[in-house]
């Protein structure tokens, strides 16, 4: 049980950096053409998209993706606070 939960773990951390590699992309122009742009787009925007329908910009700013790491976080403390308990 400890190795799943532990996979578990080492997978929504990977995730977290695929996010924050995403949100910075946009600073880039054109960056989100490439292959490797192509790439986290797919993988980013399925876990984004409910984000984005509940969280507004604040400007021109959105926050979204900020709110989605932060959950992901969460879940991922959860996750260790889960595998020390077991």
């Amino acid at each position: 049980m400890d190795t799943i939960i532990f996979i578990i773990y080492r997978a929504l951390e990977l995730y977290s950096w695929v996010l924050i590699a995403y949100i910075l992309m946009s600073w880039f122009p054109n960056a989100r053409d490439t292959a490797i742009g192509r790439f986290l787009t797919k993988v980013s925007e399925p876990y984004l998209e409910p984000f984005r329908r509940f969280v507004p910009a604040i400007g021109m700013f959105d926050i979204s993706p900020i709110v989605a790491l932060i959950v992901l976080r969460l879940a991922e403390s959860g996750l260790l606070q889960l595998l020390q308990w077991v």
